[in-house]
């Protein structure tokens, strides 16, 4: 039986560190004020001990699932939160914010620098998945949380997971990374390096002041066809087009011959139209700066008692699954109550947002055994 969906929600916004309060940021250097947007679904109960953080993933936002007034597509993991899913609305209090540095209400570069009246641009600090967490964390703070029963969430959402789990182990009692890591290998810094070089390539980047001419929208296609490549595996690409040809015959043209190539551009050109091309710079940058490995992980920590579970995706090759294996491996290390599944599907790194019923399987019975005392 298809099970309902939450329903209609509305953005909310939280703003903080007002000057001459900034938020410290990982870099030496501070930022203030710093609004975050943010959603909630289902209702925190007496002894606030029933909360969820969903954290999204590169190009993900607060909206993860409902309907919002203006706009008919459910939020972007929709199929597990709501009244019986995995993450269940009549049990729990689920929230999920738009990382800082993003453009989806939350403070970033395209942002108005307060000392000039213009975006900030380049002149916004460089952030680090830390001080994303550690913004959630104010966010947490203003709602009343002492502690959340779980952080949850896939790729970047799931570094948030793992960090909030090193930075603030007596905030949360379970974390839930799903197909990520611990740090980049050379092979995803590589990636992002080639995402970031195709929107600075494109002369309408101007530096990143390009807010008043209109962003570079060539550059940053571009750069969400590599990143949809990604993650694609070739068993799903081969199902889903094959060599498929977009019309009878070969054009002998550069034109769109093969429905593959259809299908990025479409994915390109229209992110263009809902992401910022420098926050997917400065968000890929602190992805690549991410790394939880060795003793950075919960350094003054010996023994947790934060419980995970821990999964990941055979075909998934942008985080393949011996990452996941490695914080298995990190987490026992620190004698924490870790559960791993591999989990067989042919989507790839995508798998994390189409592999429900597996996922809520797994999700509903870790969440069940979690004590809330």
């Amino acid at each position: 039986m298809k099970k309902e969906s939450f329903g209609m929600v509305h953005p909310q916004y939280f703003t903080f560190a007002e000057p001459p309060h900034r938020l410290k940021l990982q870099s030496g250097k501070s930022l203030g004020p710093v609004t975050l947007a943010y959603e909630t679904y289902g209702e925190l109960n007496d002894d606030r001990s029933n909360a969820i953080l969903v954290c999204h993933a590169l190009s993900g936002d607060a909206h993860a699932a409902g309907l919002l007034p203006d706009d008919p597509t459910p939020g972007w993991w929709d199929g597990l939160i709501g009244p019986g899913r995995a993450l269940d609305t009549s049990q729990y209090f689920v929230l999920c914010a738009n990382v800082i540095g993003g453009c989806k209400g939350s403070t970033g570069p395209a942002s108005i620098h307060p000392e000039t009246g213009k975006p900030y641009a380049l002149d916004f600090p460089m952030i680090t998945i830390a001080d994303m967490v550690d913004a959630q964390r104010h966010l947490i703070d203003y709602l009343g949380i002492d502690k959340l029963l779980c952080v949850i969430g896939g790729s970047m959402g799931g570094m948030q997971a793992l960090q909030w789990a090193s930075s603030y182990p007596d905030r949360l009692r379970s974390a839930i990374p799903i197909a990520t890591a611990l740090k980049h290998s050379p092979q995803q810094i590589a990636f992002n390096e080639v995402i970031r070089q195709s929107i600075m390539a494109d002369p309408a980047w101007r530096k990143g002041y390009y807010y008043e001419s209109g962003q570079p929208e060539n550059g940053l296609a571009v750069a969400r066809m590599i990143g949809h490549i990604t993650f694609m595996s070739d068993q799903s690409m081969e199902q889903k087009f094959s060599r498929k040809l977009k019309k009878e015959n070969l054009s002998f043209q550069f034109t769109e011959d093969f429905e593959v190539e259809g299908y990025l551009r479409y994915r390109g050109y229209n992110f263009v139209k809902r992401f910022d091309a420098n926050s997917y710079l400065y968000i890929t940058k602190a992805l690549d700066y991410f790394d939880l490995s060795g003793e950075r992980f919960m350094p003054d920590v010996k023994k947790t008692p934060v419980r995970f579970l821990v999964i990941s995706f055979k075909s998934d090759w942008l985080y393949p699954s011996y990452q996941s294996q490695e914080i298995v491996r990190l987490l026992k290390r620190k004698h924490a109550y870790t559960t791993y599944f591999d989990l067989t599907s042919t989507y790839g790194h995508d798998a994390f947002l189409v592999e429900i019923d597996d996922e809520t399987r797994l999700i509903k019975n870790f969440l069940a055994h979690i004590d809330r005392t």
